[in-house]
């Protein structure tokens, strides 16, 4: 067993990753943020982005339920809340609803999960099933995507604001939500995993979920970039834009 890398040097691993992988990067992202999607393009990439948004309490709480650590449980569980709300609502879910209206989708419609792409079901319910699966360290490791999500909440912000009329205070509110909600969560988990990471084999584990991590969110927009904008072929079952009805 190699010997184990430095805290520094372990996190300025993790972060490289997100520098080389991070699907900002995508050109789908490029797309959205140059304003050059139409209706039809947004629409998808909202109505199968829920599908994402639902999955991630999902894991969570199958992570909960695994840990031991009580600490652990007291701080995680807040993640859960972020997404589903309390008693009344008031969640990331039902943010990105207000969102999906806003872009013209039936709320009803978007829930139920009908007209998603195929490649967003697999992708997010690996990811579901990584955290499941995998050991405790790896499902907390594999959320560290997190690390990098600030600045493209910041970016997409901006960039819908000046291109696209549906953008507001209102439709934005899950973005903006987001810019405090998660420097916090990852926070705890960059600690979490830098202090249990304890030799060279946890750590490269832990590389390697982050990673799995960025191939889950790049893969969802492959596939809405092969649907919706080239070549454009949208499979039997999924989401049609009026534009190509």
């Amino acid at each position: 067993m190699s010997d184990a890398w430095s805290a520094a040097e372990f996190e300025a691993r993790l972060r490289q990753i997100g520098a080389e992988r991070y699907h900002d990067k995508h050109p789908f992202h490029g797309l959205l943020h140059d304003g050059k999607l139409n209706k039809g393009q947004l629409q998808a990439w909202v109505l199968n982005r829920f599908y994402y948004q639902k999955s991630i309490p999902l894991k969570d709480a199958s992570l909960i339920g695994r840990a031991d650590d009580i600490d652990l449980r007291r701080e995680w569980i807040g993640r859960i809340t972020d997404h589903d709300g309390g008693k009344d609502g008031g969640g990331g879910i039902e943010r990105w609803l207000i969102l999906a209206e806003g872009v013209g989708l039936d709320p009803a419609y978007v829930a139920s999960c009908k007209g998603v792409l195929a490649g967003t079901r697999f992708a997010c319910d690996a990811y579901v099933h990584f955290v499941r699966d995998r050991p405790l360290l790896e499902a907390v490791a594999s959320s560290l995507t997190e690390l990098f999500a600030p600045d493209l909440h910041k970016t997409r912000i901006a960039a819908l604001l000046e291109h696209y009329p549906f953008a507001n205070d209102t439709t934005l509110a899950y973005f903006r939500t987001r810019l405090t909600q998660a420097p916090a969560d990852v926070a705890f988990g960059l600690d979490y995993v830098l202090r249990h990471a304890c030799n060279r084999d946890q750590q490269e584990a832990c590389l390697a979920a982050l990673l799995f991590k960025t191939d889950v969110l790049w893969a969802q927009l492959d596939a809405l970039h092969h649907a919706y904008v080239s070549p454009g072929l949208i499979p039997p079952g999924a989401f049609v834009p009026e534009d190509r009805q």
